[in-house]
């Protein structure tokens, strides 16, 4: 039976076991169930299974039947498992049972796609060295690919590569976007508090104002890229949350801002935390307040090496179904924990379209979004074929 039979053939399986995940969402280190399924999964597959890395983290071993040269190769294949703490607005039958948690980016499908390449590798070992399935816990936000690192991810199961992919509803089921160089933006997180003077509302010139302090800090943050960084490069700074105050007749004492910062290049991103620090700082003090930050650098950016993006990109080309792949395009300014594991490997991270005629198309994050599964057979067949690519 051909790669994609196989996988055809065991398409409703995937798809019970992608809402099975997707109804029972599990967010960042809390992913027992999940990862208890994936074991279970790999072990009744006859591959020997490594449970603990990054805390809930699996690992997968599969190595091939053949012998020849080059056979001590090993390649990495990468999903990740966790979801959100959001609530879930759709009303399917497969819709989330954990309240306030759900799979609102698709890791439900991508642990789905891998298990349905393992399912295939293991039955047919059509190749020579090893293979490592990397189920990782906590992508969104909590870098459980350093977790696995840290616990010694590359010193137990080395690579010569890893590959990874992610659902996109922004591209047609059946179109891959593969980049060589920067795929993905580098995200650091920032918590600000301005600090002035409490007064009351009538007598404002007896304290010193922290909301006006606030007010002039996110007007001067907002200008700093476009008037400190060239309008070539790529940086972007969002305040997501302001707090302060506790009466509507009294200026607060306090008021913080939290934030991201994103950005493509190593340099830019140390100008803007430069800049940030700078323009925060004597902000606060020209309104006679005072600025505490804490600016924490979370993921790196997400950096494709050349060889492995061409040769994943002629992979994809080659999947049944897959109708374009995109070498040319700019980078999106999202995050991916992927960045660290190809801080220590080469490798690539490529893009599957899943928008569809009439499912598939609501963005990522967003409370009713579903992952599409018709996209299930063409990311376990792109996953598969690769392995028999690279260690053939």
């Amino acid at each position: 039976m051909s790669l994609r039979d196989h996988l055809d053939q065991l398409h409703p399986d995937m798809t019970a076991w992608r809402r099975d995940f997707h109804a029972h969402p599990e967010i960042g280190f809390e992913e027992e169930r999940t990862s208890a399924k994936v074991a279970e999964r790999l072990a009744e597959w006859g591959i020997e299974v490594h449970r603990g890395l990054g805390r809930t983290g699996v690992v997968g071993v599969i190595r091939g039947r053949h012998q020849a040269a080059g056979s001590n190769r090993a390649i990495g294949l990468r999903a990740d498992m966790d979801a959100l703490p959001m609530a879930e607005s759709n009303g399917f039958a497969h819709r989330s049972q954990n309240p306030g948690r759900m799979h609102a980016c698709g890791h439900d499908g991508h642990t789905t796609m891998l298990l349905g390449a393992a399912n295939y590798l293991a039955a047919t070992r059509n190749f020579a060295g090893t293979v490592h399935l990397i189920f990782q816990p906590a992508e969104e936000g909590l870098a459980g690919a350093k977790a696995m690192l840290d616990d010694g991810l590359f010193e137990r199961f080395p690579c010569d590569a890893v590959y990874a992919i992610h659902n996109s509803p922004d591209l047609p089921l059946g179109t891959v976007k593969a980049l060589t160089g920067t795929a993905m933006a580098a995200i650091d997180y920032f918590k600000v508090a301005l600090r002035g003077r409490s007064a009351h509302g009538a007598h404002p010139h007896q304290g010193i104002d922290a909301v006006a302090i606030a007010a002039q800090v996110i007007s001067v943050l907002n200008a700093l890229p476009s008037r400190h960084i060239d309008a070539l490069e790529s940086a972007i700074i969002s305040i997501g949350q302001i707090h302060g105050g506790t009466s509507d007749i009294v200026l607060p004492e306090t008021v913080e801002l939290r934030g991201s910062v994103r950005t493509l290049k190593p340099d830019v991103r140390d100008r803007i935390e430069t800049l940030f620090h700078r323009a925060v700082t004597l902000t606060a003090e020209a309104q006679g307040g005072s600025a505490e930050i804490d600016y924490r650098r979370a993921y790196p950016a997400t950096i494709n090496t050349p060889e492995e993006t061409a040769r994943a990109a002629d992979c994809a080309a080659q999947v049944q179904g897959v109708i374009d792949v995109q070498r040319d395009g700019s980078p999106i300014l999202a995050g991916e924990d992927f960045a660290f594991l190809l801080e220590r490997s080469r490798g690539a991270y490529l893009m599957f379209g899943q928008r569809g005629p009439d499912k598939g198309g609501v963005p990522v994050h967003n409370p009713a979004y579903d992952f599409n599964d018709d996209l299930l057979p063409l990311g376990a067949s792109y996953l598969a074929g690769l392995v028999e690519q690279e260690l053939g």
